[in-house]
């Protein structure tokens, strides 16, 4: 009995705190918003204070502080409430108790560093932007100290030094935007924290070493940018992982080694741009699972072997830039099924055999060069079918016969270029159908006869090449008035009369050659 009223009396002094902590609000004393608010502004001031001064600056409204008692009562309210606040701020939002929730100082002609920039005095910060200034030296550790955040962009400024690792403790990040400034060094592994990324980028900076394989661990990554470094080694496998992603960008790299299979796990992935760096081996025959693609950029790289048929797969395809490799074999006949296709290069490669006829199916292609290969045989006259045709680049092939009367559908062409290949036979006087076209380049081939008399009946022609071939006759008189010249080249023909005599004014001329 004794024991049990002990026990009963020394639970008293527990329930007495209790008692007084529910019943007196002032028992303990919490920072009030108003106090939080005022904080937050000297911190701001402060660092406004350390820009440097220039014109922009003036759109920025910072009031400086009164130095009444913040915590006076409004006379008109019997509400106790801050006398001064940043809310009301350039770039400043708060949140439902005035506390600052949101900096948004983009393009504000911020010149200065972020030493001054008190983070510890932002506890509830989620939304930072200081985009498009000039601030410079390096993002300091304390950012960390911001453990709301969830928007950080800080990109296009001059932010020198290293990514610091403590940028992994921001475990509530979702946009991390760090692109073109002058960073440098590796990409901290911590950043592999950020489970709640779904944009990252950290392209046009200086970053060199590795891609961290912890990359693979932003499961909810939507965008990944990280070109125009110098990051070098392999593109790691755990970037497989990353089925959220849609965006992938590592051009402008020093990247080696092969291109991962598990890259055909992105199934949502709609721009891959791997050019511009020193990958090699095969295009993963995995690629063809990505039937969300819609660009495709592979070009300036070691590549070799086929292109792989089910490349076919991709039909959502705009870009197709395989350029400047050494892929090799046929050019597959599957490419037919890429209709959506606007611009396919192929080019700079050593691709053989014939252009397949049924490249004739794309019919909203814009751009197509499969210059600089070993292609032969004839120009399939299914090419006559591509009336969104721009830009038709064939030459330094070992094509042979003759220009197809079907090239006079193309009546969007602007620039033909059939240099250097083997074609021969008359070169087509439909060819003055093509009424845009500024850009004709039909030289070392074995054309002969006459060139067409309308040749340049539109007037548009800037550039126009056929020496070297077996031409003969006059020198047409649509071209004597084709004042839109700018660079002729007639050399190594067989033309007759007087060419000095024949020629009239040309204003824009730079360039010419017409002797024998």
């Amino acid at each position: 009995m004794t024991s049990f009223t002990s026990a009963k009396l020394c639970f008293l002094p527990y329930c007495l705190v209790i008692f007084l902590f529910v019943s007196s609000p002032n028992w303990v004393a919490f920072p009030s918003a108003t106090s939080t608010s005022h904080t937050e502004a000297e911190a701001l001031l402060k660092w406004k204070a350390s820009f440097f001064p220039n014109q922009a600056l003036n759109n920025l409204t910072w009031y400086d502080l009164p130095t009444h008692n913040i915590n006076a009562t409004n006379s008109s309210s019997t509400n106790p409430k801050p006398r001064t606040s940043p809310c009301t701020w350039t770039g400043v939002s708060c949140n439902a108790v005035g506390s600052v929730s949101k900096l948004n100082l983009s393009t504000c002609g911020i010149q200065g560093t972020l030493h001054e920039f008190s983070f510890l005095s932002f506890p509830n910060l989620e939304y930072l932007d200081l985009s498009l200034n000039r601030l410079f030296d390096a993002i300091p550790p304390q950012i960390s100290n911001l453990s709301k955040l969830h928007y950080l962009h800080l990109s296009q400024n001059q932010f020198s030094g290293r990514i610091p690792p403590e940028i992994g403790l921001l475990r509530n990040l979702k946009f991390l935007h760090l692109s073109w400034n002058n960073l440098l060094g590796e990409i901290p592994k911590e950043i592999g924290n950020l489970k709640s990324l779904v944009y990252l980028a950290l392209s046009y900076n200086n970053l060199s070493g590795v891609i961290p394989p912890n990359i693979g661990n932003l499961i909810n990554l939507n965008n990944l940018y990280m070109g125009k470094n110098q990051l070098s080694g392999l593109i790691p496998k755990e970037i497989g992982n990353l089925k959220s992603l849609v965006d992938l960008g590592l051009y402008y790299n020093s990247l080696s080694g092969l291109i991962p299979p598990n890259i055909g796990n992105l199934i949502n992935l709609k721009t891959l741009y791997l050019y511009s760096n020193q990958l090699s081996g095969l295009i993963p025959k995995e690629i063809g699972n990505l039937k969300s693609l819609v660009d495709l950029e592979l070009s300036y790289n070691n590549l070799s072997g086929v292109i792989p048929p089910n490349i076919g797969n991709l039909i959502n395809l705009n870009t197709l830039y395989l350029h400047h490799n050494q892929l090799s074999g046929l050019i597959p006949r599957e490419i037919g099924n890429l209709k959506s296709l606007v611009d396919l290069e192929l080019s700079y490669n050593n691709l053989s055999d014939v252009i397949p006829p049924n490249i004739g199916s794309l019919i909203n292609i814009n751009t197509l060069y499969l210059r600089n290969n070993q292609l032969s045989g004839l120009i399939p006259k299914e090419i006559g079918n591509l009336k969104s045709l721009v830009y038709l680049g064939l030459g330094d092939n070992q094509l042979n016969g003759s220009i197809p009367i079907s090239i006079s559908e193309l009546h969007n062409l602007e620039y033909f270029y059939l240099g250097d290949n083997q074609l021969s036979g008359p070169i087509p006087k439909e060819i003055e159908n093509l009424k845009k076209l500024t850009n004709l380049q039909l030289g070392v081939n074995q054309f002969s006869g006459y060139l067409p008399q309308n040749i340049c009946q539109a007037g548009k022609l800037t550039n126009f090449t056929a020496s070297k071939n077996y031409l003969t006759g006059p020198i047409p008189k649509s071209l004597k008035n084709c004042t839109s010249l700018f660079r002729l080249r007639l050399d190594q023909n067989q033309f007759t009369g007087n060419i000095s005599e024949d020629f009239g004014v040309y204003p824009n001329l730079h360039f010419i050659d017409v002797k024998p």
